[in-house]
């Protein structure tokens, strides 16, 4: 039988049988969960055959089925238009062939005076770690703007998605798209990506995620801290992290997620629903993973972080976890802080990379890219 949207399919094994309640209406329609086909007063004949049923549903990207198979839709369930006024070029680069991981990296056409090289500015994009990909609008008209305002060579790569992919296999690319850079200068006859080889000041390196991309920054930060790792590295030095809005769990609700209500970008279901999809079979939110404090999370304290900004909002679910976890980090004598925008919800900078709110962000992250990861 034929399902609708007819996508790209593939098979997990079957996953929910039973319903539960979906989101109210008139919440943000992001997720609906398990739903069941209406019963009938006059079964057919074929009733013990019915068909599959959508029991996950992502914000019209991400469809799983009751047999277990997935159906994706290629591009968002949103509109749209790339602003692109031509300032900033742009190229795809495949950085892991055996997976099909690319990445798009952009270049501003007007260099600095004098052909100077530029800083490095990693984006991994956001999406629960189920949803999103680097040729999504909103996703390039952020990194343009990155680009622009930061006279950075800007790196945004895709990642493995769940539930087809569950972490931490985005954690693994992620790692894998930064030693791709690295990999650039260490090409033989000059064999290196050009625009890595002839532009970019490989010791000047900023990663940064938004949400799940937050999350992906900071298991970076811990995997690439010790001596021998960024030996690994080099000559890749990485001299700040900015989590954007980061996306951490955990069984225990947070006043931000207890009080957040429905009609949110991110509300509790879909928050919720990400990581049921995303963790491993049967872990909790308070998987290492997702609660980096969590009860079988590593300890951090011998973790040498590199200057780290956490940023959030205000009406945002994930506020009051971030916000924990850099106040922790600050205790145990970490240099991090944080930026917290009064007022805005989860996203705000890429749902709108041209307001107030956004171009103040983005001064924030100049400034901490130009004085090389030093806080004002």
């Amino acid at each position: 039988m034929t399902k609708s949207p007819p996508l790209a399919h593939r098979t997990l094994p079957a996953l929910y049988d039973h319903d539960l309640t979906s989101s109210p209406h008139g919440a943000a329609h992001t997720c609906h969960s398990r739903h069941s086909t209406p019963a009938s007063t006059h079964p057919s004949p074929m009733a013990s055959e019915a068909a599959p049923r959508v029991v996950d549903e992502c914000r019209g990207v991400l469809f799983v089925y009751s047999d277990g198979s997935v159906v994706r839709r290629a591009q968002p369930g949103f509109s749209t238009p790339v602003r692109d006024d031509g300032t900033v070029e742009w190229k795809d680069v495949t950085f892991d062939e055996a997976h099909g991981l690319g990445l798009r990296l952009y270049l501003p056409r007007e260099r600095a005076a004098g052909g100077r090289r530029l800083p490095v500015f990693f984006y991994y994009h956001g999406g629960g770690f189920c949803i999103g990909s680097r040729t999504w609008p909103n996703v390039q008209n952020y990194c343009l703007r990155l680009a622009s305002d930061l006279g950075a060579l800007v790196v945004a790569p895709d990642y493995r998605l769940a539930p087809e992919h569950r972490l931490p296999a985005a954690l693994d690319d992620g790692a894998a798209a930064v030693l791709w850079l690295a990999a650039q200068a260490k090409e033989s006859g000059g064999g290196g990506d050009p625009w890595v080889t002839e532009a970019a000041d490989l010791g000047r390196v900023f990663v940064s995620g938004d949400s799940a991309g937050g999350t992906i920054a900071h298991h970076l930060a811990v995997r690439f801290s010790s001596p021998a790792a960024r030996a690994e590295l080099a000559p890749v030095a990485v001299r700040g992290y900015v989590q954007l809005m980061p996306f951490f769990g955990g069984v225990e609700r947070t006043r931000s997620e207890a009080e957040c209500p429905d009609d949110a970008f991110l509300n509790r279901p879909l928050n919720d629903r990400y990581w049921r999809l995303s963790l491993p079979e049967g872990a909790t939110a308070d998987h290492p993973v997702s609660n980096p404090f969590g009860p079988g999370a590593p300890a951090l304290d011998a973790v040498e972080f590199a200057p780290t900004m956490v940023v959030v909002g205000g009406r945002d679910i994930l506020h009051d976890r971030a916000v924990d976890y850099a106040a922790r980090l600050k205790a145990a004598g970490k240099p991090i802080e944080v930026r917290d925008f009064d007022g805005q919800q989860h996203g705000f900078f890429t749902i709108d990379p041209w307001s107030d709110a956004s171009a103040e962000l983005m001064r924030v992250i100049k400034r901490f890219v130009d004085a090389d990861g030093r806080f004002d």
